[in-house]
């Protein structure tokens, strides 16, 4: 599919990928050559400007427009779908980068960082492949940082026992994703999404076989975005993660994980579409119920949020369960008001349990006494998860129970409408608890990076609920891409 000489589009189309390669060189030859201890955020600092430059720079050398092209010999498509997903994840490293600031335990890691930005690199790939051996490279890319990070805090046995059972977790879904991939090359003879389906559409793989190598990857992917029932990795995995990396997990893997859902449903499952509409509907609906219920009686706030997370993936799946643009575009929309919530959530956490030294949900009673601004964002999101308006969460909840009633999945619509009005139950609990009087009288102390960050996320929470108009229309040249078959 192309020639074999690399041309300037090739480059071009790997530029974010090369800027974050020069950024981890940097990262990690300051981290030899500094004076150890003497500003501890001075890596913080570099990944998240370098981060910010490499941003500005696709934004200004990647735009694609409306239009749709190949490199690398068809390995990598370059649309607005990958270019608006490859934003979202480096948006969302940025953010986790300013949180991580003045966390003892990690800021003065060069190696924290360069494992960060490496798992921004497999998802960028991931985002941008049309060609099944490159997107499974891609997952392990971004998989096997994102372990390391998990187990990061070494100090702490439930920290390093959380990475290993990610770790197992995941080889052992990744393994199951190979099977299928392994399985479309050898009845098909090609390894192109778009030479995979003509294969398809000619009767080289019988329906019945087709359906297993749904089920599989399904597992695969299942495990990225942890719906049910292939979440379990996920409680234990936010809950002794660095708490930056849990809200990295929860929103920018999350979101690479559903493009690559949505990619590769339509490229290579369109001959069936009732098929993968009709799982990802039942995989919805159980994440959404599991996920709910299972929030409703946790006390580490963490796990809490895991299992909301769950369910919220859920609520995504609504969206791309109903197979259309429409849909899609809904999605889309929730994944990135989904980015600064969910984000917004686990900084509000960091510097509570930085304080506190603890992560349980009664440590945030009298949150309000010692740090209204950070009541006031923690407020702010939680009802902008719960789909309260005029939040983001509230506009992407209407958009993906509209495109559930466009699709005729009713059914859908109202276990999902019951699902919000169960997870109002945990989240006005926890801003009771916020909101509760105290007796304690201590400031919370904010960071510059924190506060930085945590004005990005209520700015995008807030705009996405208000100002949505010029958000849909970004996101419909992303959805209508997805949904061509190139």
């Amino acid at each position: 599919m192309g020639s074999n000489m690399i041309t300037n589009f090739d480059l071009i189309a790997i530029l974010p990928e090369l800027f974050l390669l020069g950024l981890i060189t940097i990262v990690m030859v300051v981290d030899v050559f500094r004076k150890k201890h003497v500003n501890g955020n001075t890596l913080s600092w570099i990944t998240f400007l370098g981060l910010l430059i490499i941003i500005l720079a696709t934004l200004l050398f990647l735009s694609p427009g409306n239009t749709t092209s190949y490199a690398w010999g068809g390995m990598i498509q370059v649309d607005a779908a990958s270019f608006t997903f490859q934003l979202i994840v480096m948006v969302g490293a940025a953010i986790t980068t300013l949180f991580s600031m003045y966390h003892q335990e990690v800021n003065d890691k060069g190696e924290y960082f360069a494992m960060l930005l490496l798992s921004v690199i497999g998802m960028s790939m991931m985002a941008a492949s049309s060609n099944i051996i490159l997107l499974y490279l891609a997952i392990e890319t971004t998989a096997i940082p994102l372990y390391v990070l998990v187990g990061f805090l070494t100090k702490n046995n439930f920290s390093i026992e959380s990475g290993l059972k990610y770790f197992l977790f995941g080889a052992f879904t990744s393994a199951i994703l190979l099977y299928g991939f392994s399985l479309l090359y050898g009845f098909t003879g090609s390894t192109h999404f778009t030479e995979i389906l003509a294969a398809i559409e000619a009767g080289k793989i019988s329906t019945g076989l087709l359906i297993f190598i749904l089920l599989l990857t399904v597992v695969g992917f299942g495990a990225k975005i942890s719906g049910f029932p292939f979440h379990f990795w996920a409680p234990d995995a936010y809950q002794g993660a660095p708490t930056p990396i849990a809200g990295y997990l929860s929103t920018a893997s999350k979101a690479i994980g559903f493009i690559v859902i949505m990619r590769f449903m339509v490229s290579i499952f369109s001959p069936e579409p009732q098929s993968w509409t009709t799982l990802l509907a039942l995989m919805a609906t159980a994440s959404m119920f599991v996920g709910n219920l299972l929030a409703l009686v946790q006390k580490d706030i963490k796990r809490m949020f895991a299992y909301s997370s769950i369910a919220h993936a859920g609520y995504m799946l609504i969206g791309v369960a109903s197979g259309t643009t429409m849909g899609f575009k809904a999605a889309m929309y929730y994944l990135l008001a989904y980015l600064f919530t969910n984000l917004a959530i686990f900084g509000v956490i960091h510097i509570v349990e930085k304080s506190k030294k603890s992560n349980e949900i009664e440590s945030f009673q009298g949150l309000m006494k010692r740090s209204p601004g950070i009541s006031l964002v923690f407020l702010i999101a939680i009802l902008s998860l719960a789909g309260i308006p005029p939040f983001g969460g509230f506009v992407s909840k209407v958009l993906v129970f509209m495109a559930a009633m466009d699709a005729g999945l009713i059914w859908l619509l109202i276990i999902g409408i019951v699902n919000s009005i169960i997870a109002l139950y945990y989240y006005l609990t926890v801003l009771r608890i916020t909101f509760a009087d105290s007796e304690e009288t201590n400031s919370q102390p904010i960071y510059l990076g924190w506060k930085l960050a945590l004005s990005v996320c209520v700015i995008g929470i807030i705009t996405m609920g208000v100002i949505f108009t010029p958000w849909l229309n970004w996101l419909e040249v992303a959805s209508t891409n997805l949904m061509l078959l190139h």
